[in-house]
């Protein structure tokens, strides 16, 4: 994917329970619950349909969003549910792999099963065009 000169990613972050996740409609636009339902939208670009308050940062720089990106994933590692997801090596992989494809414009989508019937996604959100659907406006607008 090609940068632009005001390509930038918001981060969301979203830690919740399995069941609340496995609820189809809160995370579809159009659904009445979707503009305030905290959990991940069916589609990572969905969020930036939501309030400006669901950000939790923005970087022009692909290094700084990947650094945030790999601070959320350690900071609940301990509670990932297999010892595969906790492995330190293999975190830093994918917080390269974000460096990566934030550095190219993409969508970041980080999940993973923690203990107690709990999910974590972290997500970097290409904006100001998002590569997939550049109508949706940014949320810091």
């Amino acid at each position: 994917m090609r940068r632009t000169a005001t390509m930038h990613h918001h981060g969301y972050l979203w830690l919740g329970s399995g069941y609340e996740l496995a609820k189809d409609g809160p995370r579809r636009p159009g659904h009445p619950e979707f503009p305030t339902a905290r959990v991940v939208p069916l589609e990572l670009a969905h969020w930036l349909l939501k309030p400006r308050p669901f950000v939790q940062g923005t970087w022009d720089d692909p290094g700084a969003a990947a650094a945030w990106f790999g601070q959320r994933a350690r900071e609940h590692a301990s509670a990932f549910a297999t010892a595969h997801d906790r492995d330190v090596e293999r975190i830093a992989g994918k917080v390269e792999s974000a460096r990566r494809a934030a550095a190219g414009g993409e969508d970041v989508a980080g999940g993973w099963y923690l203990t107690g019937q709990r999910f974590l996604s972290v997500c970097l959100v290409a904006c100001d065009p998002h590569p997939a659907r550049p109508e949706f406006p940014c949320p810091e607008q």
